[in-house]
């Protein structure tokens, strides 16, 4: 793959890829950037084995999803402390509506367990199908199905109506 292909490729993934790695993050704006940039350079790094096997959009976000997994495995992080801490935080100054807009679901989504939270961000943020969540994640569809079923639950117990 060249260059302008996989720009072009790319650019029509870059929003959803962000809403994708915001959701994972729990909001935190800073820590979706870095590891889509990263995602991105490993990606571009990679496309010349990029084989067309599945959607572009399946492999770039599975590649998102394992620098996501590598982010949180990083010996001397905390991250449920991070998204706690920080994915929460409004930048000073700003006290419209709208950087509370999603608190509540971020806030539901750092309390389940990870897979769970993937399964739930790309389904219902991204509109990707089981099949194509089941390639991403790297899982059976069953399993992905049951992540959803359980997410569901989870929410209900930990969103308020």
């Amino acid at each position: 793959m060249n260059q302008e292909r996989f720009i072009s490729l790319v650019k029509a993934e870059q929003e959803p890829l962000r809403r994708f790695l915001l959701g994972l993050c729990c909001g935190d704006d800073a820590l979706a950037d870095d590891i889509a940039q990263d995602a991105l350079v490993r990606a571009y790094v990679a496309s010349a084995g990029f084989l067309g096997l599945s959607k572009f959009s399946t492999w770039l976000f599975r590649i998102a999803y394992n620098c996501y997994i590598d982010h949180c495995r990083k010996p001397g992080r905390d991250y449920a402390a991070l998204e706690s801490n920080e994915a929460m935080a409004v930048p000073s100054g700003d006290t419209s509506d709208a950087s509370f807009r999603y608190q509540q679901l971020y806030q539901a989504l750092e309390r389940i367990p990870q897979n769970e939270k993937a399964a739930i961000v790309l389904f219902y943020f991204e509109d990707k199908s089981i099949k194509e969540i089941s390639a991403i994640l790297g899982i059976p569809s069953g399993t992905v199905k049951y992540h959803l079923s359980s997410g569901r639950g989870h929410l209900k117990e930990y969103i308020s109506l």
